[in-house]
């Protein structure tokens, strides 16, 4: 079932999704080669806490409950990891990596969640492009996502902007309502049919996140049980943002 949020609630949720979007901002700023992912998870997570919120990653249950849940602030993807990257001491950033960078932040009740992919130091253009065309993609998503379109509009746009420039999106993960919880109805695939999913509706809040990858749409997880790479070796890059649908335009509420 697909909440609709009420302007006061919107308020409010818009508090969270604003301290998401400045955590982003802390942990963009400390990225540079030699830092520890460890050393961003730790930025990231003593900030939200700093402001009176929850990281709400930490600790998020496995689907399996034989996994362990969660057990950082940060989903740290570097290179071919896609998405769920755990941070470590023992990984260290380097030249040329690009990483992604994903957090969903929890204040008073509600959940604001966004996601992006930097370059570290002095990238390869390819490494560059990906980037800058899984941003794109985002945008070509939200043209859609208005009121009295469909789901399957905004998705249809995103997977055809991807295919078109020669790129994949991943097909096993997808984006999500988000609002009291972290995922909640309806999901919002990178691929599909325009004019099929549920109809949009004013006070919607959806989280968008395209997730791109070089060559072809095939994915491995790893024994850790969370992180997902890509099976060709092949960069893969991410990003998101927490959107409300409006009478008009969409509004980002973690830009």
């Amino acid at each position: 079932m697909v909440e609709i949020k009420s302007k006061r609630e919107i308020e409010i949720m818009k508090e969270a999704c604003k301290l998401a979007r400045a955590t982003q901002k802390k942990v963009e700023e400390a990225i540079k080669p030699g830092i520890s992912t460890w050393e961003l998870d730790k930025i990231a997570e003593d900030f939200i806490r700093q402001n009176n919120a929850i990281p709400a990653q930490k600790n998020y249950p496995h689907p399996d409950s034989r996994i362990k849940p969660f057990p950082a602030t940060l989903c740290i993807s570097i290179n071919d990891e896609v998405i769920h990257g755990i941070p470590s001491k023992k990984v260290f950033l380097r030249e040329g990596d690009i990483v992604s960078v994903d957090l969903v932040v929890y204040k008073n009740g509600f959940n604001g969640d966004c996601a992006r992919t930097y370059i570290v130091g002095n990238a390869s253009e390819e490494a560059k492009k990906l980037v800058d065309i899984t941003r794109k993609a985002f945008f070509e998503g939200i043209k859609y996502a208005k009121k009295g379109n469909r789901v399957g509009d905004i998705s249809h746009a995103i997977g055809e902007f991807v295919t078109k420039n020669g790129y994949s999106v991943v097909k096993e993960f997808q984006g999500h309502g988000i609002g009291r919880e972290m995922h909640e109805d309806p999901a919002v695939p990178n691929y599909g049919k325009a004019g099929k999913g549920i109809r949009l509706e004013p006070g919607m809040t959806i989280a968008v996140e395209p997730m791109v990858m070089i060559g072809n749409d095939s994915i491995v997880e790893l024994d850790d049980g969370w992180t997902i790479v890509t099976e060709s070796g092949n960069l893969a890059a991410h990003y998101e943002n927490t959107i409300l649908i409006t009478e008009k335009e969409p509004e980002i509420l973690t830009n």
